[in-house]
């Protein structure tokens, strides 16, 4: 997956990370996790974290094996970009994903164009050094995700 594994750290640093982000309400919390759940059960998980009003990264991840490449990614991520724009105070969302990382890219195609290509020796999160596409995403750029998931029959017109 490309994480460096110093980063990742011991099992009680990894959940050490995931309890700070579970959320408070507090519009200064520089990391927010959001669950995802199918059938109530969880699937997955979003994690945002935050430096500044516009500089946010996202990671996300479905952790059921049996629901990758399924476009349930796809489906989400409307509501995934909003629900972030709705629990933090930022105007502006960075991905960072690994050029390698083909499905994701694909998916994320479909609803916003790469806007630089580079080598990034730290990028956000765990991740190891490598080769990522770099994606804007504003709070204004929210309706057109959700038309562009219409228009491609990924949710429902919504009327």
């Amino acid at each position: 997956m490309g994480v460096d594994r110093e980063l990742l750290g011991s099992s009680e640093e990894i959940h050490g990370r995931f309890a700070k982000a579970i959320r408070t309400g507090d519009p200064n919390q520089s990391a927010i996790s959001l669950g995802i759940t199918l059938n109530e059960r969880l699937v997955g998980y979003t994690l945002l974290n935050r430096y500044s009003e516009d500089v946010n990264y996202s990671h996300w991840h479905i952790i059921d094996s049996n629901l990758r490449r399924r476009g349930l990614s796809t489906a989400l991520y409307p509501f995934r970009i909003k629900a972030y724009f709705d629990v933090a105070p930022i105007s502006r969302l960075i991905h960072q994903t690994r050029t390698r990382n083909l499905g994701v890219n694909r998916m994320l195609d479909k609803f916003i164009v790469v806007s630089e290509t580079k080598l990034i020796d730290k990028p956000d999160g765990v991740a190891s050094p490598g080769e990522f596409h770099i994606r804007c995403v504003g709070r204004d750029d929210i309706p057109r995700i959700f038309a562009r998931a219409e228009e491609l029959g990924i949710i429902p017109a919504r009327g």
